[in-house]
């Protein structure tokens, strides 16, 4: 079976104050490129982001192997592309949203989709700190 990860990346990115509000683009290209390490033949990841996509993301996330959503339009777009995007997934997926906010999990669980709050979460990630 087919396990799909939803991640919601701002909540996701902004787990970690590493300074990443100075360099939005860079934070969410160094996500992508920790989430790349999940993918496989039978694991998916999706990242939804609020806001627009800069310049050669949206390429970089696929050559990554990695879906990218981009939701302009405020607060919360993203949650609501998350939660739009759920029943697009299929049954044939074990399907995953990765995000502490509350009101997003509790739409998320309501629609049947298990949810996984972030810290856990980055536990599977590589440690950008760590040595290489």
């Amino acid at each position: 079976m087919l396990v799909h990860w939803v991640v919601d990346g701002m909540n996701l990115i902004g787990s970690r104050p590493d300074g990443w509000w100075r360099d939005r683009p860079g934070a969410r290209r160094r996500l992508v490129s920790e989430l790349a390490t999940l993918v496989e033949p039978d694991v998916a990841v999706t990242v939804v982001f609020d806001g627009r996509p800069g310049p050669g993301e949206i390429d970089d996330a696929a050559s990554a192997g990695i879906t990218s959503r981009f939701a302009p339009g405020g607060p919360n777009a993203a949650d609501h592309a998350i939660v739009a995007l759920l029943p697009s997934l299929g049954d044939d997926a074990e399907v995953t949203v990765v995000t502490s906010d509350a009101a997003l999990a509790d739409s998320v669980r309501r629609a049947g989709v298990a949810v996984v709050g972030v810290r856990a979460f980055r536990e599977r990630l590589p440690d950008p700190g760590a040595p290489g």
